[in-house]
């Protein structure tokens, strides 16, 4: 279970987000991340038992500052993530836990580098009937929402504007959330609350790592 001393940690470094506050309570600290680490640790191995995942990372409370207007030294949050083996698997789960009703679980493509951008590009522009088809089947829906992330204003170049998918060709991101209360996220059965929506994405993940591991004839190229 998260404890409820995470989000009490966190409520007081909002109100306090300096490095006296922060150095004088390092130990509290230190605790609250151990049992972070712990729970993310525990559903990295309940993942396992579901997909192929071969790493998981829980990012650092410190804020990089260098090129931010936000000079704040701590982020008022808790966020790791959780990697599908890679080349065949495609895809990455992503749990963000934060106080006032902020947790959110987040799955998908947020970051695609130009080649793989381009093969999800153009395979929208043969055949987006198979990805409609998932995105509005009813339980993936209900779970889920709509795709989310960011898009481009006009037609990426090479591609037609009024392509009949321009809705999917203009992404740049491929992202669903699905957002928590605190009292969702402190109950005991979260985690398997989380691993079960987990699961409702890998139909997604299993037509997307098949876009990306193929050409357009459907050869692969690992």
């Amino acid at each position: 279970m998260i404890s409820k001393d995470v989000f009490g940690f966190l409520k007081k470094l909002q109100k306090n987000n300096n490095r006296d506050w922060f150095h004088e309570n390092k130990a509290t600290f230190k605790e609250v991340e151990l049992a972070v680490k712990q729970f993310y640790a525990h559903l990295f191995e309940q993942l396992n038992t579901l997909d192929s995942i071969d790493s998981f990372k829980v990012f650092r409370i410190y804020r990089d500052v260098r090129f931010s207007k936000n000079k704040l030294p701590y982020k008022t949050h808790f966020g790791g993530n959780f990697h599908r083996s890679k080349p065949e698997l495609r895809g990455g789960y992503y749990l963000h836990l934060a106080p006032q009703n902020e947790s959110f679980i987040a799955t998908g493509f947020w970051d695609p580098n130009k080649e793989d951008l381009f093969r999800i590009r153009k395979e929208f522009e043969t055949d987006s009937e198979d990805i409609r088809e998932l995105m509005n089947e009813p339980k993936f829906k209900s779970v889920w929402g709509v795709l989310q992330g960011d898009t481009l204003k006009s037609a990426p170049r090479g591609f037609d504007k009024l392509d009949p998918n321009i809705d999917l060709i203009r992404r740049k991101q491929f992202i669903f959330t699905k957002k928590y209360s605190d009292k969702e996220v402190l109950s005991k059965d979260f985690d398997i609350e989380v691993i079960e929506n987990f699961k409702v994405i890998r139909p997604y993940f299993d037509y997307m790592s098949s876009v990306l591991t193929t050409n357009l004839n459907g050869e692969s190229t690992l």
